[in-house]
Formats: C-alpha cells, structure tokens, sequence
C-alpha cells in the first residue's frame, strides 16, 4: 500500500501543517483517514461474498461476475443489474437500471477531482475507485494530505477485496447449484432492496420510493421484464426534476464514516 501511495503521489511519511486540524505531525500509520479507509474497505470488500454468490445464483456464469466488478465497480449498480436479470429482464433493461443508479458516481467524481487535483493515469485510476466509501472517507477530512490517504486506502482497498471476495462469492454460489431449490431464486432483488432501504430516512424520499413501487406494480402485466424498473425510475427523476424535497437530497454518500462529533 504504501508504494502505490508513492506512485499516485502521495508522500507516506508527509507531515500535516494544518494545527487548527491535528495537534502534531501526522505519520502515515497514525493517520485517521487511513484507519477509517482501511476499516471500510474490510468490511465493504467482505460485502463482495454476497453478491458473488447472488450474481450467479441470478444466472450469470463466474466469469461474468468477476467483469462486472472488475469493470463496473459500483455496489448499487451491480445489484440493481443483477436484480433486473434475476427478474427476467434483458441486458438492455438491467444495463439502463445500472446506469442509472451510477449517474451520483459521475457527480462524486466532480467532487474528488476539485478536491484530488489527479494528472494523468491517476484520474483514470481516481475515476474507477470513485463510490460511496472512497468519496465519504476524503470528504471526511479538513487536511488536504489526509483526503488523497482517505480516498486511495479506501478506494484501492475496496476495489481490491471486492473483487477477491466476489470470485469467492461466485465459486461458492456456482457450488450449490440451482437457486431455485435453496431459495436464493429472488434473494438478487431482496439484496437491492436492502441497500435502498437505509436511504429512505425522510418523508419525501419515502413517498417517491411508494410511488416508484406503485408504478412498477402497475406496468408489470403490460411491459416486457426490466422495463418497469426502467419506468419507476423515470417517475422518480420527473419528481426529482420538479424539486420534491430539499435540493441535493440523494446525492450523498452511503456511508458516513466519521461520527458527527468525532469528525476531523
């Protein structure tokens, strides 16, 4: 870790000058930011065993597994892909319900670009490691030193043990055969519903997750597989569009790694 942190331009043993920020200088191995990234990218990466294991248990070969987080690298995403295909929907569908759910990464990457500054292959490196963890760790931190350690720990380590623990998922869901007969046939959309669940904490984004349900259950009989999540997701951007709720709501991150009072 630390000669990759060397390569993308970060000086392991720095010190901070920020006194307003840390009391005394700032070493690599006692800095927060990499603690808190490297306890997030454990307990995110052993989150990959679940959706190795639920990919194929939708349907898709180990292979693929491995290219989507290899290449996709999005949580959400890859669950709402995988759950539109479990559901019987064609690739379009599941692709168009994936993009979607990645459009806030496009703005995160907006964010850690004007706050990272990375030239050449790191911005192309910068862009893959964005997501939630990665953006949450960097934006957790006043010290511009400590924010490129927080996003590149979290980032590299996430994206490292996702894939690791998302090959394991796969052998493992591939070994016990068809879902169907251990009832893992729809555990795909369960597993999305459960990381949309922990966003709907105030009234406006439950409302429109209530609507969104409701158009869904609507179009079922009348469209073809993956498309009514293609529809309530229109819905919601149309209310989102009319400014239904306080304006950014949303587009935080999942995960909030630093408590409110002990945040640096």
């Amino acid at each position: 870790m630390l000669s990759f942190l060397s390569i993308a331009g970060i000086d392991p043993e720095v010190k901070c000058t920020d006194r307003s920020a840390y009391a005394w200088p700032v070493k690599f191995s006692r800095s927060p930011a990499v603690r808190v990234g490297l306890s997030i990218a454990v307990a995110t990466g052993l989150y990959g065993i679940s959706f190795g294991a639920l990919s194929v248990a939708s349907g898709l070969d180990v292979l693929q597994t491995l290219a989507l987080s290899l290449l996709l690298f999005s949580g959400g995403s890859q669950f709402a892909f995988i759950g539109v295909v479990a559901g019987g929907g064609s690739g379009a569908a599941a692709m168009s319900a994936s993009a979607l759910l990645g459009i806030r990464n496009a703005v995160y990457g907006m964010q850690m670009n004007a706050m990272l500054r990375p030239r050449g292959w790191r911005r192309l490196a910068a862009a893959q490691v964005t997501i939630d963890e990665s953006a949450a760790t960097a934006t957790g931190q006043t010290v511009p030193q400590e924010r490129a350690r927080g996003f590149w720990v979290a980032g590299v380590g996430i994206y490292i043990l996702w894939n690791m623990f998302t090959l394991v998922g796969a052998l493992l869901g591939n070994a016990l055969g068809d879902p169907a007969q251990w009832g893992l046939d729809g555990a795909a959309v369960a597993a999305f519903l459960g990381l949309l669940w922990p966003r709907l904490k105030a009234r406006e984004p439950a409302a429109i997750a209530v609507v969104c349900a409701l158009v869904t259950l609507l179009t079922v009989p009348f469209v073809p597989a993956g498309v009514p999540i293609l529809v309530a997701a229109a819905v919601a951007a149309l209310l989102g569009w009319l400014n239904v709720g306080p304006s950014g709501e949303g587009l935080e991150p999942d995960v909030e790694p630093y408590p409110v009072e002990g945040r640096r």
